[in-house]
């Protein structure tokens, strides 16, 4: 792992710190967004996104959620571009999700009920498209790099991470069935691999 992912160590202390925010990202946010699913008696996972946390009196758990996340998400990312400088495209989209996720915080959903779209909700959902995108691409970029190291199930399960985004989100844009816990579910999942990588490169160095 130290060999495939990490090739100097400019300020050990610093990087790891920084590995622990990535690691603590997608679980902190995974948990909290979860949470509010299953105890807020408005809202219902199977038919509304996540996004729609941010709406409503409680909103705000939301919101902090997501900022909170996100730039846990960009430190992570710093972590990962210092952990792997030979690639600096890990550490770039893996910053680039981060900065999604906080934009999606500053930038609410309209409530339920709403006739026709914000410019914030419009902003919303395009910031959190890109946060998609480079998420995807993270995950992609460890796969690459697994394989070249030698190691296919880690490659194998990235790719599936950077799937997991694709099909979920093009499967909730389609209007399928339970699309917001298939896009939701399917985030996470990318998310959670993405911080066990760090995690997995923190305990290496």
């Amino acid at each position: 792992m130290t060999a495939t992912l990490r090739t100097t160590a400019p300020a050990p202390t610093t990087d790891r710190r920084l590995l622990l925010a990535g690691t603590v990202a997608a679980p902190l946010w995974g948990a909290v967004a979860l949470a509010q699913a299953a105890l807020r008696p408005d809202f219902d996972f199977s038919t509304q996104p996540l996004s729609l946390l941010s709406t409503g009196p409680l909103g705000w758990v939301q919101i902090a959620n997501f900022v909170v996340g996100g730039v846990l998400a960009v430190l992570g990312g710093a972590g990962l571009r210092r952990a792997a400088p030979e690639d600096p495209w890990l550490g770039r989209l893996a910053v680039g999700y981060g900065l999604g996720f906080v934009a999606a915080g500053v930038l609410v959903m309209d409530p339920v009920g709403s006739t026709g779209l914000s410019g914030h909700a419009v902003g919303h959902m395009l910031v959190g498209t890109l946060a998609f995108v480079a998420l995807a691409g993270a995950c992609l970029v460890l796969a690459v790099r697994f394989r070249r190291g030698g190691r296919g199930r880690r490659a194998a399960v990235s790719v599936a991470a950077a799937v997991s985004v694709v099909a979920g989100n093009a499967w909730a844009m389609s209007g399928g069935a339970l699309g917001p816990m298939t896009l939701g579910f399917g985030v996470l999942a990318a998310m959670l691999w993405l911080s066990a990588v760090s995690w997995m490169i923190r305990a290496a160095a």
